[in-house]
């Protein structure tokens, strides 16, 4: 009789086994829980989760309803630290998690200082972190904001050191820094300026080039637009190779200026 009941256990643990799913969430610590929406399973008795792990530590919230809460302050966790969720639930019923949001980071970040030293390079000092994000470094130049690099932040709180070394062009020069999260919208810090002592750029020769352009006085950034706006080449040199690109009329930026070209 014992034996046939462990049978029988076993191949009943075996079923729910084959009739499970798992919901997998990673991301990091926000400060926020999760909440999630819990159905009954398919045979109309009991819930469809039945197990809740966070970063393979068994969760002991009360699953047992029709929602329940994800509680991360049981696990210790610190701002910023990485989570993986794991929702063992029934297969033949719905699990939805109603602000699965709360794991991406989030922009935060303060700016307490940003300047740029002799050398060009920019320096920024922030604050307040709670994702792991890249600073993306723009630069003013023809008449926009261009990124010229990026810079992975620490994401956590305290105060954060970085630096770029920006490309400068002649005269003064701008620079900033953001970072854009899962909202889509920027964050920004205050722009740095300095004054470049790098010579100006010009073009050697005129305005009509046939495969190449040169520029005179060194190395420069430089952007070529078609007729309609179109970024057709971009690089960074002493010349730029233009034998691949149609005949006609083109606007040339580089070092701080836009002129409008011809190929020909």
């Amino acid at each position: 009789m014992k034996k046939s009941l462990v049978i029988s256990v076993l191949c009943l643990l075996f079923a729910v086994t084959a009739n499970a799913g798992i919901l997998i969430l990673e991301g990091h610590y926000q400060g926020k829980n999760l909440f999630v929406k819990n159905s009954f399973g398919g045979s109309g008795v009991g819930f469809c989760v039945f197990e809740v792990t966070v970063n393979g530590e068994l969760s002991t919230d009360e699953i047992n309803s029709s929602a329940f809460e994800i509680d991360f302050n049981n696990f210790k966790l610190k701002l910023g630290d990485p989570i993986i969720v794991n929702i063992k639930h029934k297969d033949d019923c719905d699990v939805q998690v109603l602000n699965p949001d709360v794991l991406k980071p989030k922009s935060t970040f303060n700016t307490s200082q940003i300047s740029f030293d002799k050398n060009g390079v920019l320096n920024w000092t922030t604050n307040n972190e709670t994702g792991e994000m890249d600073y993306i470094v723009e630069q003013f130049r023809w008449n926009k904001w261009v990124k010229v690099g990026e810079v992975k932040g620490k994401g956590v709180p305290g105060a954060h050191k970085y630096s770029f070394k920006v490309t400068p062009h002649s005269g003064a020069n701008k620079a900033r820094v953001k970072q854009v999260d899962y909202t889509g919208k920027p964050r920004y810090s205050p722009a740095a300026e300095f004054t470049s002592s790098v010579p100006e750029i010009s073009l050697e020769g005129k305005t009509k080039f046939k495969d190449e352009i040169a520029f005179s006085n060194g190395e420069t950034l430089y952007e070529i637009y078609d007729k309609y706006g179109n970024i057709v080449k971009r690089g960074f040199g002493s010349k730029a190779n233009i034998s691949t690109l149609e005949k006609g009329i083109y606007y040339l930026s580089y070092d701080n200026k836009t002129e409008t070209i011809t190929i020909r």
